[in-house]
């Protein structure tokens, strides 16, 4: 795999200082040694949810994605600098040897960084494999980054799954979640991370940690992963580093009093509100949300934090056997997971609640950020169509863009403004 070379740090810096928030020189630091935590909460302040966008049809698994060209459009419009879950896969893995599925994604993210070398791509390591993986040969430096013996052999699909059979078809029959204490689970997820820091990844998303470390309740097997992942990115990011999240129930992944994550994530948990129809709300504490529960420590940056840093998103998860009837005891806001209850609102009520959850967050928890949807499926029910979410303001370039786009700008300049 080619070693991305460094941009030198004085021209980082003065791309950087010429984004729409004034972060002081010795605040910005983004290197080897890890990332300053204004700098890190600089890019979740302008992070977006563009799922798939570095996937060129006919290799978007959720939907067809068109008009990239209006997405990158979109991306310097906003100002946006973390662009979250760009590339992952969620089954059909096979593609993941095809060299035009990776060269098209690659292309996008240096057509992206011409105009701005400093925003961050995201990709998504998830809880979920199928007995694809075994078309995929395994490259060396999978085997020697986890100083495991090279061997000359594909993944063994049968050989990540529980040996108790924990999560084993959990998604449906052939499509399980992978455990973390098998050797080559972990070689799958080196495969995963090396291969979209190939691409230009500097962010990944574990997904449920949870899941994955069914197995692995005092995260020892997840923090010695981990260790030597990131020992990898030293080589093979362009900072020399790789930001890590995860979705955290349990409010982070902390060992020993060290995050093991850079910041954590989870879904906003929008509460059904009967009285007013389809209408939703955040609250403290409803269901599992992480506000006000994210875990301190020591970052992996060095830094200390009494509560990490966290996202906030619009998740998708399915429909629930009640579309439209509001429940206000279940993670389904009138019945749909979040992005297609949001999906299905009057243009002017997306654009108000959007307003209304960057202040709740900020007023509710300053650890917190909002991560701003822009591309995401929407799920409308059984054998309904899958759409995507899109923010874009429609036009011949985006037909089905949503008209969501200048609202995100305007909250962000607003809140820019205030710092």
């Amino acid at each position: 795999m080619r070693l991305i070379t460094q941009r030198p740090a004085a021209t980082l810096l003065a791309v950087f200082i010429m984004g729409t928030t004034a972060i002081h020189a010795q605040q910005t630091s983004f290197n080897e040694k890890g990332i300053s935590r204004p700098l890190l909460e600089h890019y979740l302040d302008h992070a977006v949810t563009m799922t798939e966008f570095l996937a060129v049809d006919p290799y978007a698994l959720d939907a067809p994605y068109p008009n990239k060209e209006d997405d990158i459009r979109l991306i310097h419009n906003l100002g946006a600098k973390f662009i979250g879950r760009a590339i992952y896969r969620w089954g059909s893995e096979a593609v993941l040897a095809n060299k035009d599925y990776l060269a098209n994604a690659k292309r996008l993210v240096q057509e992206v960084h011409k105009s701005d070398p400093e925003i961050v791509f995201q990709a998504a390591l998830f809880e979920q494999i199928t007995a694809q993986v075994n078309t995929i040969p395994i490259p060396d430096w999978a085997f020697k980054a986890l100083g495991y013996p090279v061997e000359e052999r594909h993944f063994r699909y049968d050989d990540m799954l529980n040996l108790n059979g924990k999560l084993v078809n959990h998604w449906s029959k052939g499509n399980s979640v992978p455990d973390i204490t098998r050797k080559e689970t972990q070689l799958w997820f080196m495969f995963l991370a090396g291969t979209y820091m190939e691409v230009g990844c500097e962010a990944l998303h574990l997904g449920q940690i949870a899941l994955i470390g069914m197995e692995d309740p005092a995260l020892t097997t997840w923090a010695a992963f981990l260790e030597k992942l990131r020992a990898y990115a030293k080589d093979h990011t362009r900072h020399h580093w790789v930001l890590l999240d995860a979705h955290t129930p349990s409010g982070g992944m902390v060992v020993n009093g060290k995050s093991l994550l850079d910041f954590n994530s989870f879904p906003l948990r929008i509460k059904s509100v009967p009285e007013h129809p389809q209408q939703g709300i955040l609250q403290m504490g409803f269901t599992d949300a992480l506000f006000g529960r994210s875990k301190g420590g020591i970052s992996p940056s060095g830094w200390k934090a009494t509560s990490m840093p966290y996202l906030v998103e619009l998740d998708n998860f399915g429909v629930s056997n009640h579309p439209g009837v509001p429940d206000t005891t279940t993670i389904y806001p009138w019945g749909y997971d979040e992005i297609s209850w949001f999906y299905q609102q009057p243009e002017q009520y997306r654009n108000e609640w959007l307003r209304y959850a960057h202040a709740w967050v900020a007023s509710h928890d300053t650890n917190g950020h909002l991560q701003m949807p822009v591309t995401r499926i929407v799920t409308l029910g059984y054998k309904k169509p899958r759409l995507k979410f899109r923010a874009n303001t429609r036009s011949a370039n985006c037909p089905d863009g949503m008209n969501t786009e200048e609202t995100i700008k305007e909250i962000w300049r607003a809140a820019d403004a205030k710092k």
